[in-house]
């Protein structure tokens, strides 16, 4: 069975010191980086994803002046900005399929958005053969959530490394992984993988 590593949106604002900085963002691309050092060969593609928003507008009310930090947000991963490009701490090289979303929209799933070619996610896996995924990245309990919800939703057998997440609210990520699991992924560490 062929498997894919995505990669949520581990950037510069998701990580310490970002516009929605999150707590353990910088050890979460640390860890990452780690195992794709160990693991990279596993996988049949490793796609990584950003949050590319326009720097006009709201994005389709995705940045607001008084955000509510559950539907709209205060300006982030801004496209061309240093905040909208990976943490540095994250290994880049062996991503085969670097994907771009919320270009004028919220997008938190990667399935949103597409590759530099224009390929969406799902047909990248899909051209890959690809039936089982492993998902790591920020933030937990929004696009990582949602991104393994859509995998799941394009019948790939999930796994979420626990270890290898980081979410914005330690509640919302504790009932983000349960609805996860209630819906098929696997949650484990990646040293038992």
């Amino acid at each position: 069975m062929s498997r894919a590593l995505l990669i949520v949106d581990v950037q510069n604002d998701f990580t310490e010191g970002g516009a929605l900085a999150v707590t353990g963002g910088d050890a979460v691309a640390s860890a990452i980086s780690e195992f794709l050092d160990a693991h990279a060969n596993d996988y049949a593609v490793i796609v990584a994803s950003r949050d590319w928003h326009h720097a006009e507008g709201d994005n389709d009310g995705h940045f607001h002046e008084t955000p509510d930090y559950v539907d709209t947000w205060p300006p982030h991963c801004v496209a061309g900005t240093a905040g909208a490009e990976y943490d540095p701490l994250l290994t880049v090289h062996p991503v085969t399929h670097h994907v771009r979303k919320g270009q004028g929209s919220p997008a938190y799933s990667m399935f949103d958005g597409v590759t530099d070619e224009g390929s969406t996610v799902g047909a990248v896996l899909s051209e890959a053969g690809v039936l089982g995924a492993d998902v790591v990245g920020i933030a937990t309990d929004h696009c990582v959530r949602a991104s393994a919800l859509d995998a799941i939703a394009h019948g790939v057998q999930v796994r979420v490394f626990t270890d290898l997440v980081a979410g914005v609210g330690a509640e919302s990520s504790e009932a983000a992984l349960a609805e996860l699991a209630h819906a098929g992924a696997q949650l484990l560490e990646s040293v038992d993988a």
